[in-house]
């Protein structure tokens, strides 16, 4: 499988000064055929900690229910709260142990706890923080808007508004990314989640 057959779609993350934004287009397709319109990307945790993929949507539902079974032994062991990190860790050991049959995901896991956080990791686990990251075959269209309007410190309303102008700019050009666009909001309030529904234009 080429990486465009494997991860079509477009998802991004931006760190605020007071939070996290997710974002991802619900378009899944595979080859050239659209399986859904209304794929969901993203999953929260729990209220404060959410992922996002691109990639296989097999592999991120079975990753997704392997995680939430580690994280429920994790606090049942330690007595304490999640971290943005601890999920970020977890994660990425996970995908590591499964390096040989890996999961063909690229997962971006944002939240804030103490700080607002964002970490990209790849299908075999590498971990990187981010202060904005975009992954799947639509990400090259939305890294050109994120570097050109991203500034440290910006507001949550202004992260969400820059988020879905970096999917729809994908969108417009990544035949693998459209239909719309969720966006999870992640601060210390909670997690808010609303979904943008883009027209079809047929030919």
């Amino acid at each position: 499988m080429s990486y465009p057959e494997v991860f079509k779609a477009t998802v991004v993350g931006i760190k605020a000064a007071d939070g996290v934004v997710l974002a991802a287009d619900k378009r899944l397709s595979y080859g050239d055929f659209v399986i859904s319109r209304n794929a969901k990307k993203m999953f929260v945790i729990n209220n404060n900690i959410a992922i996002a993929f691109a990639g296989l949507y097999g592999d991120a539902g079975g990753l997704v229910r392997i995680l939430e079974a580690e994280l429920k032994g994790y606090e049942i062991i330690t007595s304490s709260a999640l971290t943005v990190r601890t999920v970020a860790k977890r994660l990425a050991t996970i995908m590591y142990y499964y390096k040989f049959f890996p999961f063909f995901v690229e997962v971006l896991v944002g939240g804030v706890r103490e700080r607002p956080e964002l970490y990209a990791l790849d299908p075999l686990g590498s971990i990187l923080e981010e202060d904005y990251v975009a992954v799947g075959s639509g990400a090259t269209m939305a890294f050109g808007v994120l570097e050109r309007e991203y500034r440290e410190g910006m507001s949550l309303e202004s992260a969400e508004k820059l988020a879905v102008s970096a999917v729809r700019a994908a969108i417009s050009r990544d035949a693998g990314s459209g239909d719309g666009i969720d966006v999870l909001t992640l601060s210390p309030a909670g997690a808010r989640e609303r979904s943008i529904r883009l027209r079809i234009v047929e030919s």
